[in-house]
């Protein structure tokens, strides 16, 4: 046994050095491997600063504060739907590009939202005293409504805080080892300022997509207001035009969305041998649908262009996620550091509470599997992908949580998830009826198909109808697509549900108890035995470990460090930059390799040696995009909109010596701004001190 355990601390040892290069939360940086490994100390003040001026955006990306008038910078693919809600037949924003010129033209982004972390607290230990000597099942439920009144009493405390109020949320680190109370400050008005052509912006397209080497601009600025005017935001970031070199350091400051390297085997397994090869057969028919109808005509194809984009990006991701996990090599090392820890558990007695925590996870895996399909496609949505059937649900949810006590509600609808939910839902973004009857008919397809047409929902749902009749009626026949429609049903609570005809309302209501019944099942078989087993497994990992690890990524301010750096494929070096000069050669004159006619124009003024894409050895993933890079003095010296093809494995681990993250050089920003869009007075409010 002496032998076992001391081979499982040498593995789990190996482990934590080799996760140097993680997403670490500013509470905890690695200060002392950064300093030896870069010779750069962050100091607090380097670290407060870079905080307040790191932005989430409600697009699901990162931004940050370039002026002190709010200005943020962000990529041109995290304010797409902005650009194309702002688009008409007459004026194609995404394909001519925008320029604002001055504020009062600036455009409103009727579902953004940016946020900053201004305060966190611990409060684990409190959740801890809640639940302490609790059945599992009765420790779930007190854990959920211990932290909604954590949540609910830190927003009501930040109403007299100096700057609030604050919106306040609770976040979960380590599978539940800690738990904290996030608080942001939260801007609802936010505006397009300037965007280039998504020709340039993303230059290659899909073919190029996570390759290197790259040509994008991939950037684009919003602009932050508060009470009518442009939010004040000393706390910005300058940029460091000259960028980075080969072996600088470089930090990366945003919110990478979600990574699953903390899973157990059988989690692995799961998402090996049924998530992921349900997931990619239903995107990909639905890819094959959407490319279908966007080449029926020049609408069709305007109309379906960004969501198409999400949809196949989407598909590229979970392809490479799926090869990852097929890897044998990672099933190895993952199967060799979980026996280590296991041993670690059954050589320590007071880690004896933790030792079943893997089997329980198990067990509750194969529940999960059993009932993934129908929460897929009947609590998931899957099987009404409409924006206005979640319209729908928001509403007829909201209506029924809001009779209920914060802390016993969907933790998307306590109080303060809620003002997220109505700017939805006040949101005048075009609704395309085509478009929608296309994506509800397709979904109301296959929900057919896998849960099969004796399936009492899909009677239900479909009666005597066809998916292409039933979608049409619902599309055509619903008011959901006017907000105001939509905010008179939120405000009228029950009920105005209860007396509404409104086709999609009805379906909302009739789908919503089998919804919830799947939810309350994956909640107390599947949620409930998996967090109480990863909570047990965490505290063996801290014990193992301490603070020398870092969490899984949950869309939570995260740094890494990296440098400039290329890398071998194939056997062949890979130069970490790219230059202007190369685009122009690739340009055919049609899409994904078309020059923009203003560019065509402007070549003979730029400077074709300007550096246009770099890469770093840094640890990101989906969710940094937008996420400032930054050198060492905190100064811009790119932009991260992307990662390399071997990058997307980093869902489940990081391989130093392939994965990377691509930027956009400051000199290719700049270059752009002055000599392309005449965007001077944009950049002297970014170069104003």
């Amino acid at each position: 046994m002496k032998r076992i355990v001391v081979a499982a601390l040498a593995a789990l040892a190996s482990l934590s050095a080799a996760a140097d290069e993680g997403m670490w939360t500013f509470d905890n940086p690695p200060r002392e491997a950064i300093a030896s490994k870069y010779g750069v100390r962050l100091d607090a003040a380097w670290l407060d600063r870079v905080q307040r001026a790191t932005v989430r955006l409600e697009s699901g990306c990162t931004g940050s504060f370039v002026s002190a008038d709010g200005l943020v910078l962000t990529n041109h693919h995290c304010a797409e739907e902005c650009i194309a809600q702002n688009s008409t037949p007459e004026s194609d924003l995404i394909g001519n590009g925008f320029y604002a010129g001055t504020r009062d033209r600036e455009l409103r982004c009727q579902e953004e939202a940016v946020s900053v972390l201004v305060g966190t607290e611990d409060v684990t230990a409190k959740v801890a005293a809640a639940t302490a000597g609790l059945s599992p099942e009765a420790a779930g439920t007190a854990r959920r409504a211990e932290l909604a009144r954590l949540e609910q009493a830190c927003e009501e405390a930040s109403k007299k805080a100096r700057g609030g109020p604050f919106k306040c949320e609770r976040v979960s680190l380590y599978q539940g080892g800690q738990y904290w109370i996030y608080q942001y400050k939260r801007y609802e008005d936010v505006r397009l300022v300037f965007a280039p052509e998504r020709d340039i912006a993303a230059f290659g397209g899909d073919p190029d997509n996570f390759q290197f080497p790259r040509w994008c601009l991939d950037f684009s600025v919003l602009r932050a207001y508060e009470n009518g005017k442009p939010a004040k935001t000393p706390e910005r970031l300058r940029f460091d035009w000259d960028g980075a070199e080969p072996g600088d350091a470089v930090f990366v400051s945003g919110h990478p969305g979600n990574t699953d390297r903390l899973l157990t085997v059988a989690q692995l397994e799961t998402q090996r041998t049924a998530f992921m090869p349900f997931w990619l057969l239903r995107f990909s028919e639905l890819r094959g649908r959407l490319l279908q109808y966007s080449k029926s005509g020049e609408e069709p194809r305007r109309t379906t262009e960004s969501y198409l984009n999400l949809v196949e990006n989407s598909i590229k991701v979970r392809r490479k996620q799926f090869d990852a996990l097929l890897d044998p090599a990672l099933f190895a090392a993952k199967s060799e550091q979980e026996s280590a820890l296991r041993a670690a558990v059954a050589a320590d007695p007071a880690l004896a509470g933790s030792a079943s925590a893997w089997d329980d996870i198990a067990r509750a895996q194969a529940v999960w599997r059993d009932m993934l399909v129908p929460y897929t496609f009947i609590e998931g949505g899957a099987g009404f992908n409409s924006t206005l059937f979640s319209y729908a649900r928001s509403i007829v949810r909201a209506a029924e949580e809001r009779t209920k006590d914060n802390a016993v509600r969907l933790p998307e609808y306590t109080d303060g998830r809620l003002p997220a939910i109505l700017q939805s839902l006040q949101a005048a973004s075009p609704i395309y009826p085509d478009f929608e009857t296309i994506r509800l008919s397709f979904a109301l397809e296959r929900m057919r198909e896998w849960l099969g047409p004796d399936d009492p929902i899909v009677r239900q749902v479909f009666g005597n109808e066809s998916p292409d009749a039933l979608a049409s009626k619902l599309v055509r026949e619903s008011a959901l697509a006017d907000p105001a429609a939509r905010v008179a049903l939120y405000e009228g609570g029950q009920t105005a549900v209860d007396a509404s005809q409104d086709p999609m309302i009805r379906l909302a209501v009739a789908v919503d108890p089998a919804a919830r019944a799947l939810h309350k099942r994956y909640q107390e078989q599947v949620e409930g035995p998996v967090n109480r087993g990863q909570e047990a497994i965490s505290k063996a990992r801290f014990a193992v470990y301490g603070n020398r690890i870092y969490p899984d990524a949950t869309f939570t301010l995260r740094l890494s460090y990296g440098a400039v750096a290329g890398w071998k494929e194939k056997g062949e070096d890979v130069r970490p930059w790219t230059e202007l000069s190369r685009a122009y050669e690739r340009a055919t004159g049609e899409p994904p390799f078309r020059i923009p006619p203003r560019w065509l124009e402007a070549k003979d003024r730029l400077d074709l040696a300007t550096r246009a894409n770099f890469t770093t050895n840094n640890d990101i993933v989906g969710g940094n995009s937008g996420s400032p890079m930054l050198g060492a003095d905190g100064r811009i010296v790119g932009l991260a909109f992307d990662g390399n093809i071997h990058s997307i494995s980093g869902s489940y681990w990081f391989d130093e010596r392939m994965n990377r993250s691509i930027g956009v050089h400051p000199a290719f920003i700049r270059a752009a701004l002055e000599q392309v869009y005449g965007a001077k007075a944009l950049l002297a409010e970014i170069d104003a001190r």
